[in-house]
């Protein structure tokens, strides 16, 4: 692929989501998007079969984004020809109180891939510092603190901290990161909100809850270029990519995880002599069947 969208759209140095598009599409039209995305596709599968052979690493693709931005089908379109055994998604909703019971991060933990794995999170830690931040009465659900007074500054600087820790932990212990968010106008939001309820397949996904929360976007932007600023490492790099164009941001994901996987310099395992002779013996044996 031509374009390097790994490094167009990695965040490096100060953030700022007013000066970050929404409808970049480069130089490619719709149509020259979808037939690059069903080649990088079959690279991508090939990519994922020589993570999983070679068992010493794992991928964590995280997704962060506003309602109808098209989370779900990017995880559809983009990973939906790798194999099932090979990758795991797991969408985080409002904890359950049996969460509420741990620190923010442990059912996190529990979803993390496996060594040779791809483990996708849509939605993930980051809500957090996103929607408990937009709304941090949310916050005592956790029973640690007794009043939305304690939600000071040093209280997200701690919580931005955890986030960090937790990254490099996983980045020094085999677990490759890659965050993407996908940022979308809020006109586009609005169409495609009014498209769920205009359409009738699609009035499933439309939810009233939708409304308030996009009444905060704004606020919700705020949130997310502070967490993006805080967040985004080396290790543990965050992507900005503009989503108005679905079909574009599938591109750019695709290039980026394919480009996230090559640098991880994969092998398939080595046989021994001992084994190269067993599998000739196997091979004779199997042909003098009859």
């Amino acid at each position: 692929m031509d374009t390097n969208f790994s490094d167009d759209f990695k965040v490096n140095g100060k953030f700022s989501i007013k000066k970050a598009s929404t409808s970049y599409q480069g130089k490619l039209t719709k149509e020259e998007g979808t037939q690059l995305l069903i080649q990088e596709k079959e690279k991508l599968r090939e990519l994922q079969e020589r993570l999983y052979a070679d068992g010493s690493q794992s991928l964590l693709v995280v997704l962060q984004a506003m309602d109808a931005a098209g989370k779900d089908s990017m995880i559809e379109h983009v990973f939906g020809g790798v194999n099932p055994q090979g990758c795991n998604v797991t969408s985080f909703k409002t904890p359950s109180s049996k969460e509420y019971s741990h620190d923010f991060l442990w059912r996190h933990y529990l979803a993390l891939p496996q060594k040779g794995m791809i483990g996708i999170f849509n939605r993930s830690h980051y809500e957090s510092v996103l929607v408990c931040k937009v709304h941090p009465e949310y916050n005592l659900s956790e029973k640690t603190w007794s009043s939305v007074k304690d939600f000071d500054d040093k209280f997200w600087e701690n919580r931005y901290e955890s986030i960090r820790n937790f990254e490099k932990h996983l980045a020094q212990n085999g677990t490759t990161i890659i965050k993407i968010f996908l940022n979308v106008s809020k006109d586009e939001q609005k169409e495609r909100l009014l498209d769920r309820i205009n359409e009738q397949e699609k009035n499933w996904k439309f939810s009233a809850a939708d409304l308030p929360e996009r009444a905060l976007f704004s606020q919700y932007m705020e949130a997310y270029e502070t967490a993006i600023n805080e967040t985004s490492k080396d290790h543990a790099p965050w992507y900005v990519l503009p989503a108005d164009n679905k079909w574009f941001a599938r591109v750019a994901a695709v290039q980026i995880i394919i480009d996230t996987l090559e640098k991880m310099n994969l092998k398939y395992p080595k046989l021994s002599e001992k084994d190269k002779e067993d599998l000739q013996k196997a091979k004779q044996q199997l042909l003098s069947e009859k």
